[in-house]
């Protein structure tokens, strides 16, 4: 095994701690009292739903910041922040870019990155993904975003484009994540997988994902671990 590719939302970085401050600190500047809870996880419910509009046909290929302004675009009547202008929603979108790791993020990926190539495997775009990784000091060697493949995780164009453009075989990459749908769509294409679970990604009340529900080559309970699982 020589690579490993990381689902990065969730995995890596913790989304929604990340886009509640931002939002929060906005609210603070702006003297507006809004739900920010609630704002971000109704856009983040619109994440899978956007995705397989691209998916089913319904819109041509649009790269994920496109698709997460359109998102936020719809949530904003609902919120009351119709006096914000294009350049500020722009803004807004944007606050994906700058999310913070989990705590055992860049660590664990030090020490992985001793003996495997990293890159992360994600439904970001690849200006996004490269702007993440320099902000949450991620030490990736390669950024693969599903707009080099024009294709949304789960397709199996993603899984064996990446594989496909670092010369390997399926068998020689391990999917990393913690969402079980995306280690049942490489371990079908023959990849290793690796779980990792984040039991509060989606905030006190999460229900899904919080325990292996696969036959995973690796179960680890957070990246440093997997490092050691990996002889790191």
């Amino acid at each position: 095994m020589k690579a490993l590719l990381f689902d990065t939302f969730g995995t890596l970085v913790d989304w929604r701690t990340s886009l509640i401050k931002a939002f929060a600190e906005l609210g603070e500047e702006k003297g507006w009292d809004r739900p920010w809870a609630d704002l971000v996880d109704e856009w983040r419910a619109l994440y899978q739903p956007m995705m397989d509009r691209v998916r089913s046909g319904e819109l041509p290929w649009t790269d994920l910041d496109a698709l997460h302004r359109m998102a936020l675009a719809e949530l904003i009547p609902k919120f009351g922040l119709e006096a914000l202008g294009s350049d500020e929603i722009d803004n807004l979108t944007s606050f994906w870019h700058r999310l913070s790791a989990w705590p055992d993020s860049v660590s664990g990926l030090n020490r992985l990155k001793r003996k495997f190539i990293l890159a992360p495997l994600s439904n970001g775009n690849f200006s996004l993904l490269l702007d993440l990784g320099k902000f949450a000091g991620l030490p990736f060697d390669a950024i693969l975003g599903c707009d080099l493949f024009k294709h949304y995780k789960p397709d199996i164009e993603t899984y064996l484009g990446a594989c496909k453009l670092l010369k390997l075989s399926p068998g020689e990459a391990i999917m990393v994540a913690a969402h079980n749908y995306d280690l049942a769509a490489a371990r079908d294409l023959g990849l290793n997988t690796a779980f990792v679970p984040r039991p509060a990604e989606y905030g006190p009340g999460q229900t899904k994902d919080l325990r292996p529900e696969g036959p995973w080559d690796f179960v680890a309970d957070n990246m440093i671990d997997l490092a050691g699982l990996l002889g790191c």
